[in-house]
């Protein structure tokens, strides 16, 4: 590595600081310490990119590999710290530890200033329980120009591991708030004249002729993948949208349906 190098003293499965970083896995550690771990280069780049990264830690074997991202630490002023295989493994929560990590300063948005900033676009993901989904959906949403995510009611934490690493570095870079009252989040959406879609199999109107009310503030309502969107709350929606299936599939899974979705009104926002 060029410039300084972390400090010598690598850090132990063993060591304090590392079975305090573990501790982060777990959503109420998260909550109470205000804390986060990312891991794997995209994610720990969009941290300090966004300056949420409180320090950095790096496998001692990676140091090379990851130099670019200890550099742009060290030039922030923030610590860097390098670790052992074992304690890479330790904070690692896929099957190989990627050897780069963040802790980072937890993403706190609410849906009041949220709402405040006059929305032309939202993304509503209700009780979304499972993680890569949900990081897949923030990943669409950022890439697609959304203003926001607001994920709604008993719903996975977008802090969670395996949401942050679906989501590409994306949860660092749009909006995220939490609201765990559904009915009071739908209700306060609609008090801003933002207008709610729900696709469904039977909606009145195609996305393919949606540009219209895509091109006016509205938001997406997206369900859970097991058991999609509540069929009060789509019912409740001031717009059903469908998906034209042209083929012989049966239906779209969560993902392909949302990217669908927000590409529309990408397009008919931005024409």
């Amino acid at each position: 590595m060029n410039s300084q190098r972390p400090a010598t003293d690598v850090l132990t499965e063993r060591s304090s600081r590392v079975v305090a970083l573990a501790k982060l896995q777990r959503a109420s550690v998260r909550r109470s310490e205000k804390r986060f771990l990312v891991e794997g280069f995209n994610s720990v780049d969009a941290a300090l990119a966004t300056g949420r990264a409180r320090s950095v830690l790096v496998r001692e074997r990676d140091e090379d590999r990851h130099a670019a991202l200890v550099e742009r630490a060290q030039a922030a002023g923030l610590p860097v710290r390098r670790l052992s295989d074992r304690a890479a493994d330790k904070l690692s929560e896929t099957t190989t530890a990627p050897g780069v990590f963040a802790e980072c300063d937890i993403l706190t948005a609410h849906l009041v200033d949220v709402l405040g900033e006059a929305p032309q676009f939202l993304v509503v993901a209700v009780e979304p329980r499972e993680p890569g989904n949900l990081g897949t959906l923030l990943r669409c949403a950022d890439a697609m120009g959304a203003d926001a995510v607001l994920v709604l009611g008993d719903a996975v934490d977008p802090h969670n591991g395996k949401c942050v690493r679906a989501s590409a570095g994306s949860v660092f870079h749009i909006p995220v708030a939490r609201d765990p009252d559904v009915a009071g989040a739908l209700r306060a959406i609609a008090a801003t004249g933002v207008r709610t879609i729900a696709t469904t199999i039977d909606g009145e109107l195609s996305v393919d002729d949606a540009d219209e009310l895509l091109g006016s503030p509205h938001a997406w309502l997206f369900g859970n993948e097991a058991h999609g969107l509540p069929e009060a709350i789509a019912a409740g929606a001031n717009q059903r949208v469908s998906i034209p299936i042209r083929g012989r599939a049966e239906s779209l899974n969560l993902a392909a349906a949302s990217a669908i979705c927000l590409y529309a009104s990408s397009r008919a926002q931005n024409r």
